[in-house]
């Protein structure tokens, strides 16, 4: 596929398209930073200014290209830029940045003809990640159906653009796929954070112990790209188990012991669900922790 991904020059995004482009997708990355991965084009532009974005979605990625005229079309276009957490700017502007930004990008791509659209919400969407005082969410697991209410600029932007990406799939009929991406964990960080995770799991309860692995994210998206037909979906974009090696039973007796349980839990299985990308997109992880450390609970 001939995919335009922005913001792949981030902590996620870079993984995410080095993912991509093994796969043999032509790849051009949009972003204020260029990415200069082998293979991958780079256009430097800013996604809240919307005639870049349709300019960004009709240029050519090389010279190759070049050779036979006009450019041709985009097969997909992969969202990730944005202000990428909370306390980065104030936060009028990462809510402005964000959700601007966001419906520029839509805009540009569903008016261009682009069918297939993939945008990054985010875990925060729950409410719990970024809220004022400790939070509980109103059921565990957290599934795609949850009444998502965040109270931060952060959390409150992604869930405006899962609003914004479902307007324009109404109005184009389109696939605009949200992934609702857990705390992105890069190679080196398992010996870096983990082991202090362990020692102690208070430190995950805002992100409800989840994590995704940056190279499973690439897989995800991946999926995502060659699942047609969907319409607008949420998947939650998150491992297969928890981030801490501790069991559901000892984690919800600590800290949300006054949570219901909408279904039983396996005893390792991710509080912030991945059931649906797993059923319906066959997310099969590769990186689970335990691949990186050892288990500490086990003698």
């Amino acid at each position: 596929m001939r995919i335009l991904f922005t913001g792949g020059s981030g902590k996620a995004g870079k993984h995410v398209v080095a993912y991509l482009a093994a796969q043999g997708h032509k790849v051009l990355n949009v972003d204020q930073v260029p990415l200069r991965h082998p293979g991958v084009g780079d256009l430097v532009a800013d996604i809240t200014d919307s005639g870049q974005m349709f300019n960004a979605m009709t240029t050519h990625v090389d010279m190759a290209e070049m050779e036979a005229g006009a450019a041709p079309a985009f097969d997909a276009v992969v969202h990730f830029a944005a202000v990428p957490s909370l306390f980065l700017k104030a936060e009028n502007e990462t809510f402005r940045v964000n959700t601007v930004g966001t419906y520029n990008v839509i805009e540009a791509a569903a008016k261009l003809g682009i069918k297939k659209i993939i945008i990054a919400s985010s875990e925060t969407t729950y409410g719990v990640c970024f809220s004022n005082g400790q939070t509980d969410p109103k059921v565990l697991p957290l599934e795609e159906d949850y009444d998502i209410d965040p109270m931060d600029s952060y959390g409150m932007s992604k869930k405006v653009n899962e609003d914004t990406a479902r307007a324009f799939q109404r109005r184009f009929g389109i696939d605009i796929y949200a992934l609702r991406i857990g705390n992105v964990i890069e190679p080196h960080e398992y010996r870096q954070n983990f082991p202090e995770h362990f020692a102690n799991p208070a430190m995950r309860r805002r992100n409800i112990f989840c994590y995704i692995d940056a190279r499973d994210l690439g897989q995800i998206v991946d999926l995502a790209l060659k699942k047609d037909g969907l319409g607008f979906q949420v998947f939650n974009a998150t491992n297969d188990t928890n981030s801490v090696p501790y069991s559901n039973q000892e984690l919800l007796a600590r800290f949300f012991p006054g949570v219901p349980l909408s279904r039983p839990l396996k005893p390792q299985e991710a509080l912030l669900s991945n059931r649906k990308i797993r059923e319906v997109l066959g997310f099969k992880e590769a990186h689970n922790w335990r691949n990186y450390l050892d288990d500490p609970t086990i003698a």
